[in-house]
């Protein structure tokens, strides 16, 4: 495949996009196929064996878009599934990365928070990864299994987000952390709610820009990086494209965004089976 083939990013729905924009930023030459799972999002409240269906189910598409590396956008995806599916693929594969160290790096006390779905809270690995680089810290999680659903509607403010992120943080609050996780893809995109209400003496950690460092680091180590100075971006979707068009065109500004031709598709999985 060499330098020149595209870089895969996949997430359950449109939170994966927060990564394809960090990606683009530092790796403005590559081309880069970005897939959604819009029909069957959200992932967070699946059990974890429909998950690693999907995942299976994902893959393909990207074996056969003859990608170099993927890249798990989806912290749910990668808490399950990421060890087993990185053997089964003829493409490098990251994941979206933890934040453990951008969070204890930012923390006064060490005493981290972490918000995400039920599926990856109950994996665990986040409160792993932390304790990894740091075993005196503690660590205060939240499912927040509302979220996801209401951002991939595209309510990004009002009321029922507001009334949603006050339920989830308010425990987070009171544990008294000084950094946050958003320990899924979807959440930089209602920081402004998040921020009004863990106030601004709490670092929020957003691991899209980590992420896209280390598959610049995974490209690089392996030889990979491309030569041109502009790529192209497919914009794929299992459903609801004119959801995803609108989405896109309200809530994400991408670099070099005058220059940037996006191109949207409808993919159905079963064709790469």
């Amino acid at each position: 495949m060499g330098d020149s083939a595209p870089i895969g990013i996949f997430d359950s729905g449109l939170g994966g996009l927060t990564v394809l924009r960090e990606v683009l930023n530092l790796l403005p030459g590559e081309d880069v196929i970005y897939f959604g799972d819009t029909a069957r999002t959200p992932y967070g409240s699946r059990p974890p064996a429909e998950i690693l269906r999907f995942l299976h189910e994902i893959l393909p598409f990207f074996s056969a878009q003859q990608v170099k590396l993927a890249i798990i956008a989806c912290n749910t995806m990668k808490a399950i599934g990421f060890e087993q599916a990185g053997t089964k693929v003829p493409f490098l594969l990251t994941g979206v990365n933890y934040g453990a160290r951008a969070a204890l790096a930012a923390s006064r006390n060490k005493r981290i928070g972490v918000m995400a779905t039920a599926a990856t809270i109950a994996s665990g690995k986040h409160v792993q990864a932390i304790k990894a680089e740091e075993p005196a810290a503690t660590v205060a999680v939240q499912a927040c299994p509302r979220l996801v659903p209401l951002i991939e509607q595209g309510k990004l403010f009002g009321p029922e987000l507001e009334s949603a992120v006050t339920d989830y943080l308010l425990p987070l609050k009171e544990a008294a952390i000084d950094a946050l996780i958003l320990g899924c893809t979807h959440y930089p995109f209602i920081i402004p709610v998040i921020r009004q209400v863990m106030g601004p003496d709490v670092v929020l950690i957003d691991p899209a820009r980590e992420t896209a460092a280390e598959a610049r680091t995974t490209l690089a180590h392996h030889d990979k990086l491309t030569t041109r100075a502009q790529g192209r971006v497919r914009l794929c979707f299992s459903a609801d494209l004119p959801r995803a068009e609108q989405f896109v065109a309200g809530a994400i500004e991408f670099p070099w965004a005058e220059e940037l031709s996006l191109r949207f598709e409808l993919v159905n999985l079963l064709d790469y089976r």
